[in-house]
């Protein structure tokens, strides 16, 4: 017999996700453009760009890189990626079977 699954992940919104999380609380609290932030991570403005409008998700590479600039864990960058992720795919699922 198996217990019913409980997600840890919000059921009537999706997650935040993780290009929002770094502009509303990293970037926006500490004045710092999307221009700054990716000169200091050596990555090109149209990669935070990318991150920040959805367009492109966070890798296990870039989560070091977000979190050397912004002082987090790389971990943290990277569960917000995956719940994002995962609560995206359950929907999917359940609406195509």
């Amino acid at each position: 017999m198996s217990l019913p699954r409980r997600s840890p992940l919000p059921l009537h919104r999706p997650p935040t996700s993780p290009g929002e999380m770094l502009l509303e609380e990293y970037l926006k609290p500490a004045g710092t453009s999307q221009t700054m932030l990716a000169e200091q991570m050596g990555v090109t403005v149209q990669t935070i760009n990318a991150i920040i409008n959805g367009r492109r998700a966070i890798t296990a590479e870039m989560a070091i890189k977000l979190s050397k600039a912004l002082n987090t864990a790389p971990q943290f960058w990277m569960n917000l990626q995956t719940n994002y992720d995962l609560w995206h795919a359950e929907r999917k699922l359940a609406k195509h079977g």
